[in-house]
């Protein structure tokens, strides 16, 4: 038996399509995230950065093992049962880029885009276009990957065609029914999985545990406050000033 602690948000829809999809033995306990309940005490300590997803797989060799972060736990079901992550390496290593292409690009890219689209207190037009450019172009990139191949890492459904789809499920609701035309195959990939049984299954689950968790249009502004970090609950930091000579500006990554 696994526990999966959950939530409605992507990074959890993740682990509800692969633990359908593999079949496994799993009951879910609801983290009210939006609640502030991510920091409560007994769940930092499953996972000291205070996020959902988290699974405990009851069942592990020598006994409950808890992993924390949703690639690192696709990776753990996968290799679990054998499936949906290839053992040679040339086609693992496929599967794995695009995982992390999802991991370290779309989700933190384009999550930063909805959030300044639904939660900023007033527009910033440059946090949207800087975010919603740079999404567009990891999604030029699934594009061009997708014309190769079925699916993202070669011929064979894989996590990271789970870990991505959460994130391209909501394309054109946010950017409008132009995506389709820009981004086809994307969006024909977009459709195959949601076809998948196992997808159906899984979004019913997450339906019901977005029923036992409290909304963003439902949260206190003090907690909205606490789970965005932001009032406060911001950390006061000291920002280096910008440079106007043509000179470095400062070791500050800029993309």
């Amino acid at each position: 038996m696994i526990t999966l602690y959950a939530a409605d948000s992507p990074n959890v829809v993740k682990i509800y399509l692969a633990l359908e999809e593999l079949q496994l033995e799993y009951a879910a306990t609801p983290i009210d995230v939006m609640a502030g309940k991510n920091f409560a005490p007994e769940f930092v300590r499953l996972n000291p950065n205070a996020k959902v997803p988290v699974i405990v797989d009851h069942a592990a060799s020598g006994g409950p093992l808890t992993v924390f972060e949703s690639g690192a736990i696709l990776i753990y079901l996968a290799e679990k049962t054998g499936k949906l992550l290839p053992t040679e390496p040339a086609q693992r290593y496929q599967v794995l880029q695009w995982l992390m292409v999802q991991m370290s690009g779309l989700g933190p890219i384009f999550g930063q885009f909805i959030h300044f689209i639904l939660f900023a207190s007033e527009p910033n037009e440059y946090a949207l276009s800087r975010y919603g450019t740079l999404t567009h172009r990891i999604l030029a990139a699934l594009e061009t990957r997708l014309s190769e191949a079925q699916w993202l890492g070669g011929a064979q459904y894989s996590i990271a065609d789970i870990a991505t789809f959460p994130w391209a499920r909501p394309l054109t609701r946010i950017f409008g029914s132009e995506i389709e035309a820009e981004y086809p195959r994307l969006m024909q990939w977009v459709a195959r999985i949601a076809a998948r049984p196992a997808t159906d299954r899984a979004l019913a689950a997450v339906e019901g545990i977005g029923r036992l968790t409290t909304s963003p249009s439902a949260a206190s502004p003090d907690s909205l406050d606490l789970v965005f970090g932001r009032k406060a609950h911001a950390r006061k930091l000291s920002v280096p000033e910008a440079r106007t000579d043509t000179g470095p500006t400062c070791s500050i990554p800029t993309s």
